[in-house]
């Protein structure tokens, strides 16, 4: 697999990738997340590549304080291939490469084969929950 930066010609490819892991939730709108995604940190949004098709993709960033990962999604035939591994390797090495000293991640509860895989990479549960508040409804 070849790790890139994203491009807006992979738009289609990335959301149909998050389509087909089950990554999506009708209150997000994808297209909208990626043009958010663009305007803070792009090159700390990856994609991986096989024969030129997206089968990889994850969004890092850091605030200053704490890193972040968000869809972290790996072409379900190609699952089980260290891919997913590989992309969170990378992003790691880029937080650490701007003085980033913890990293965040959600997933949803009852996830317990993506729970199994971060923490095979070392995560582990912090003792928080987690909180949200939408501030902008977007219009699916």
């Amino acid at each position: 697999m070849r790790l890139r930066p994203f491009t807006s010609a992979d738009e289609a490819s990335v959301i149909q990738l998050w389509n087909d892991c089950g990554l999506t939730r009708p209150w997000n709108d994808r297209a909208k997340d990626i043009a958010r995604k663009l305007t803070v940190q792009p090159e700390m949004f990856l994609v991986g590549e096989i024969d030129g098709r997206i089968v990889a993709s994850a969004m890092f960033g850091f605030d200053g304080t704490r890193g972040w990962v968000h869809y972290l999604a790996v072409a379900p035939a190609h699952q089980g291939e260290s891919l997913g591994r590989a992309i969170m390797a990378e992003g790691e090495r880029m937080l650490t490469a701007i003085g980033c000293p913890k990293v965040n991640l959600q997933v949803r509860s009852g996830n317990e084969r993506v729970i199994g895989f971060y923490r095979a990479l070392g995560y582990l549960p912090d003792d928080t929950v987690s909180l949200g508040k939408r501030l902008i409804t977007d219009a699916v």
